[in-house]
């Protein structure tokens, strides 16, 4: 399992110019999935991306104070913040070989949306306002970047 991390301040999916998932400042969550991902690597990245202190903690004011702004003190869920989900199949992209990526890695459609949706649900469960795109859809995403925090998380399967 693969998930590109972003801290934003906001970020949407669009699917055939209808707004379908929009939240405001949080994690923005690139999700792909493996094959030979299973309830184990779910679970994991779920608390992962949970927990993970990405967010500064506010001064005495209530703000995020300029020269702490460096600090990452708090997560998500400490926050209050809000997640975006977008499945990713690209994230398994092999582009080694040719000009043209291969997605073998990539999960088969009908087992990564199950995965995908109990990765949500896993999110959820926390009390956490999570956000999807819509799965197999051609999505238009606005990501608003704060700090351009990206963070690559992956958990594979033991072999």
């Amino acid at each position: 399992m693969r998930v590109v991390v972003q801290r934003v301040t906001a970020s949407s999916v669009t699917v055939d110019g209808e707004i379908v998932g929009e939240i405001g400042r949080g994690l923005n969550l690139l999700v792909g999935i493996a094959p030979t991902d299973t309830a184990a690597e779910l679970n994991w990245m779920a608390q992962k991306c949970l927990a993970l202190r990405l967010f500064p903690s506010p001064g005495s004011d209530g703000q995020r104070p300029a020269q702490e702004g460096h600090r990452w003190d708090l997560s998500v869920q400490e926050i209050q913040g809000e997640i975006l989900v977008v499945s990713q199949f690209t994230l398994y992209g092999d582009c080694r070989k040719g000009r043209r990526p291969s997605f073998d890695g990539a999960a088969p459609p009908a087992q990564a949306e199950t995965l995908y949706n109990d990765f949500v649900i896993l999110l959820r469960e926390s009390g956490v306002r999570v956000e999807t795109g819509k799965f197999g859809a051609m999505m238009q995403v606005e990501i608003h970047n704060d700090g351009l925090v990206t963070l690559l998380l992956e958990r594979e399967a033991p072999t």
